[in-house]
């Protein structure tokens, strides 16, 4: 029986694999983790990450704009006159930043440049930090206290943006190997133990040390990074997953229609063998005649460019009346209206399509230079859609009697030397959107299969 048939290829184990000249060779799209991964996927993944490290770059020019705009408009005194190294840390970190986020419009950072401009990132906000004690004339200790430390772990989970785990804990261990730095800076510059508490009290009311907060800090900094990379390289799998189901999604709508995909993406479940749905639409089989002697005449890479030119005419047709093509099958096609999608017109826009691929036949000369002829078969009438087949292998397809019917009267075309047949069902149907067109009684033929006499009307257009 003529049915509905949609494979469904292991799309992602043939997919091709290219070099981009602009791909970054150190990338997360090289790792071992990704090794198996076909190369169009890892260029997908590579996008992302460059779209990302686009946004980490807007983020950080973003922050040290608020720093600039926080020193700018802080209250001055007299502690603020002389040498301002705070300004000059801030020109130099937003120099950076926009020099890289220009950069990552430009090309893929590779992955020796995207340590180096992590680890300075780290640096500079450290810088910053640093001078905040010459800034405003206190002891170095001052530093410590700033609440700019806080920026360190946005710092850090601005890298979870890359979905790779290996920045994450270079910037961490640079956060932490940089506040341990601060921290014995201050011990060294400032008298050595002598800066150096038990009191919590005194060390908040003072320029005193207390060890046990700076190593708090450094414990902090460092559980931060690890909890944030495990998170981000058990989400990474999803990313990657995603990225992947995105490309077979769009390898699929070419073998099947969007809205089959669709369909089949959005259902509550997943779809098992046997069910479907009972719906009332119209069926148009389709198919060239004499195509087998077309098919001797022509070598396979002929009738490959002349099928292929006969298809994008059509379906360029039958996508604008709303039909959509559930099957190809040498040179014969499936087209359906309103089984996938909704459409109340589905019996007309089924007539119209089959009119305007004649027209088609009349007009274009095809690659071998003479005309096809197409004939056509429609009924209307109850049809399923569903899947049938077996657990692990499907079929999702319209079928019914109504099918079947759609596809003989395709074939009687022969016998009545017309080109579109229909059923009284589709005649009914149309009502009066189709008065335009030339219906012609054929009477009550016997299809094959049936034992009841089908009444059948030949369609043309208006001379």
């Amino acid at each position: 029986m003529p049915g509905f048939f949609l494979p469904f290829p292991q799309i992602l184990s043939h997919l091709p694999r290219k070099r981009d000249p602009m791909s970054s060779p150190d990338d997360l799209a090289k790792s071992s983790v990704n090794a198996h991964l076909p190369e169009r996927v890892l260029m997908a993944i590579e996008h992302q990450q460059r779209d990302s490290e686009k946004l980490i770059g807007w983020v950080q020019l973003l922050l040290v704009t608020i720093f600039a705009s926080l020193y700018a408009f802080a209250p001055t005194s007299a502690m603020n006159k002389g040498f301002h190294p705070v300004p000059w840390a801030l020109s130099l970190y937003f120099l950076f930043t926009f020099a890289r986020l220009i950069l990552s419009y430009r090309i893929a950072l590779p992955h020796w440049f995207l340590t180096v401009s992590v680890i300075a990132d780290i640096g500079l906000l450290m810088v910053l930090i640093w001078s905040f004690h010459i800034q405003y004339m206190q002891p170095a200790s001052f530093y410590l206290k700033a609440p700019t430390m806080i920026y360190v772990f946005i710092f850090i989970t601005l890298r979870s943006l890359r979905f790779d785990p290996r920045y994450i804990l270079i910037a961490g261990g640079a956060a932490a190997f940089g506040w341990l730095t601060l921290a014995l800076y201050v011990i060294w510059s400032e008298g050595g133990k002598s800066m150096i508490t038990r009191d919590y009290v005194t060390y908040l009311t003072s320029n005193s040390i207390l060890i046990g907060a700076e190593v708090d800090k450094i414990i902090a900094i460092v559980l931060v990074s690890g909890v944030l990379a495990i998170a981000v390289l058990r989400a990474q799998r999803s990313f990657i997953r995603a990225i992947t189901d995105e490309i077979a999604a769009k390898d699929l709508s070419r073998f099947v229609s969007p809205e089959i995909a669709d369909r089949i993406t959005r259902a509550e479940h997943q779809i098992k063998p046997g069910e479907g749905d009972a719906v009332t639409a119209t069926v148009m089989f389709t198919d060239i005649e004499g195509f087998s002697t077309i098919s001797e005449q022509l070598s396979p890479k002929e009738l490959a460019k002349l099928l292929n030119e006969y298809f994008t005419q059509t379906s360029a047709v039958i996508d604008r009346f709303g039909g959509i093509i559930t099957q190809f099958e040498g040179d014969a096609m499936l087209i359906t209206f309103n089984a996938i999608t909704s459409d109340p017109d589905h019996a007309a826009n089924a007539v119209r399509t089959a009119l305007a691929i004649q027209e088609i036949a009349q007009s274009h000369t095809f690659c071998h230079g003479a005309k096809i002829k197409t004939r056509c078969g429609i009924n209307t009438g109850e049809i399923i859609v569903g899947a049938i087949g077996a657990e692990n292998h499907l079929t999702f397809t319209v079928h019914g009697d109504n099918v079947n019917i759609a596809a003989r009267l395709e074939q009687l075309n022969k016998q009545y030397g017309s080109y579109v047949l229909a059923t009284k069902e589709t005649h009914r149907a149309c009502g009066d959107l189709c008065e335009g067109s030339d219906w012609t009684p054929c009477g009550d033929v016997i299809v094959r299969g049936r034992a009841a006499p089908t009444p059948v009307l030949s369609i043309a257009s208006p001379s």
